[in-house]
């Protein structure tokens, strides 16, 4: 099979059906950008699924994925909630036992940028619990020129995001030394008054019912990704000076299983800000409902910009980390965030 011959594409129809409209919608009036993201990337994990799972029944029909990592999405432009939503998927690689899926999200099909471009990594499987195990999958055949690009594409993702968890636990530079030192010696001040991180964290938790399953006694991922998004807006909300939008999912790594009983514990962190954006981490938490069991499932990284009523940027407070390991989160957020400028200016 060739990447093409994967393809799926789908349709959120909010033109023509107000219900469907009303339960995307973040606020019930006009505004712009008003489209409720979390239930978005829900319906997107579950398209990734879909498709993953059409190729392993190819060769496997008794094998199921899950979701591995979602890697970078990114906003282009604000959704429009009155526009319909084109999503169009394929498999671009096709590891030993684990693929990339490649989601273009579109209101304009004939626009030469998307509304997001989405990259989700699935792992085949086979057996249950104990006997679970990686399921070897055939490889695709790249044909054409674009396969061919978005295969080398999607093998530079995978380095990129190696090197750049490597990058990340660099020490700091004399520069991040002198920057850090700055934000520390700020607080020693008699009139200081800026946020501390350490006061910036922010706890949910949530069990899990058995109207959430996916694959037996497993829960949905893409539920999953939908509160730790709807979690971490709320709390940038708090101190964006008008109104945080969402500009990247930076990171979402699925680490256990979920099951039915788990009781989850979001772990919602702000650990850093920049001129106008915030960068909010989520860890969640699972323990099972023996209480035999407590493990990190799931770590999220978001990105939210501060806008005003027109979408214009505008500024946010700074942050001051005090402990080592809120130095260390305020740093790697810092590094991603140079990073992403330096793409986007190539």
């Amino acid at each position: 099979m060739r990447p093409v011959d994967t393809s799926i594409e789908r349709t959120i129809p909010f033109s023509t059906d107000p219900a469907l409209r009303r339960r995307y919608m973040i606020l019930d009036r006009d505004i712009p950008g008003n489209m409720r993201w979390g239930l978005l990337l829900e319906e997107l994990d579950k398209l990734a699924e879909d498709i993953a799972l059409d190729y392993v029944h190819q060769f496997e029909p008794g094998g199921r994925v899950v979701t591995a990592a979602v890697d970078d999405i990114a906003l282009h432009v604000p959704g429009d909630i009155n526009k319909d939503v084109f999503l169009r998927a394929r498999i671009n690689y096709v590891g030993r036992t684990s693929m990339e899926v490649g989601i273009r999200v579109d209101q304009d099909k004939e626009a030469r940028h998307s509304l997001a471009a989405c990259y989700f990594t699935m792992v085949a499987r086979t057996g249950r619990d104990n006997d679970a195990e990686s399921l070897p999958i055939p490889p695709l055949e790249y044909k054409s020129a674009i396969e061919k690009e978005r295969y080398e594409a999607a093998i530079k993702r995978r380095k990129a995001y190696r090197e750049q968890i490597d990058a990340l636990e660099d020490p700091p530079s004399k520069e991040e030394f002198h920057h850090l030192r700055a934000l520390h010696k700020a607080q020693e001040k008699e009139d200081f008054d800026g946020l501390l991180v350490g006061n910036l964290i922010r706890n949910s938790m949530e069990r899990m019912y058995p109207d959430q399953e996916n694959v037996p006694k497993k829960i949905f991922g893409g539920y999953v990704i939908r509160r730790a998004f709807e979690l971490s807006l709320m709390h940038a909300e708090e101190i964006a000076t008008h109104r945080p939008v969402f500009v990247r999912v930076n990171r979402i790594n699925f680490l256990q299983p979920i099951r039915i009983g788990d009781k989850l514990d979001f772990t919602s962190r702000i650990v850093y800000t920049g001129e106008t954006s915030i960068s909010i981490e989520i860890d969640i938490e699972r323990t099972s409902l023996d209480k035999v069991t407590r493990a990190l499932s799931n770590t999220c990284v978001f990105t939210f910009v501060n806008v005003d009523h027109k979408m214009q940027p505008q500024p946010v407070p700074k942050v001051y980390p005090t402990t080592y390991a809120e130095d260390e989160r305020y740093l790697k957020a810092r590094r991603r965030r140079k990073e992403h400028l330096i793409n986007i200016g190539k």
